[in-house]
């Protein structure tokens, strides 16, 4: 494949991510060719079908995400990192709407996205208990499955919720009213912790797991 042949495959596909994100996975390639400035016949020679062209949405959108999260979580300030993302944050609403679509149309695709996204963060959990800004986990997969279930639903929870209220949702702005009514009491929870008394989490775990 040419310079040029990459270049009109990653023009499509980010036209194809702020699409979804917009109308959902029920738009025709048609509408993804117009965004993109192509033929239809051209989206389907870079990627075969919608489902071919939408696993490569979810390849760069995994991706952007996991780029960031790594960046802001091995930074030598971390609390200078997640200020500058926050700062940025609305650049991030085109994959946002992309993951809410996802996740809300369900099936197999929905499914494998999801499952990528646990992975990558048990990865970039990983990364920053060996950056040393991350406290290390008795079973780091599941902590990863349950950081994931519990931002990602409360982000796919509070979008859905959002646009019923107000029809069509700018996610730029979304995402942006989210974080700054979330990420407070999100850094305490993740900071201090809310127990005082470890008495349940140690009758709870298995043996060979207790401290």
């Amino acid at each position: 494949m040419t310079v040029s042949d990459l270049s009109t495959a990653a023009r499509i596909r980010d036209a194809a991510i702020e699409v979804f994100g917009e109308h959902g996975f029920g738009v025709g390639v048609r509408a993804i060719a117009a965004a993109a400035g192509v033929s239809p016949g051209l989206v389907n020679h870079h990627f075969g079908s919608k489902d071919g062209l939408r696993t490569v949405c979810d390849d760069r959108v995994l991706q952007l995400i996991r780029d960031k999260k790594v960046q802001t979580i091995t930074s030598d300030n971390v609390g200078k990192g997640m200020l500058a993302a926050l700062a940025e944050i609305e650049e991030y609403g085109p994959l946002v709407a992309y993951m809410v679509r996802s996740l809300q149309a369900g099936g197999p695709l929905a499914e494998s996205l999801f499952e990528h996204m646990v992975s990558d963060a048990e990865a970039y959990l990983q990364a920053g208990v060996e950056a040393g800004t991350i406290k290390p986990s008795r079973d780091p997969a599941a902590r990863a499955r349950y950081i994931l279930l519990l931002n990602v639903g409360a982000t796919v929870l509070w979008m859905q919720m959002r646009e019923q209220r107000s029809g069509k949702t700018d996610y730029g702005a979304a995402i942006r009213e989210l974080s700054e009514e979330l990420t407070p009491p999100a850094l305490e929870f993740y900071t201090q912790g809310l127990l005082t008394d470890s008495s349940l989490l140690e009758t709870v775990l298995p043996p060979e797991s207790r401290q």
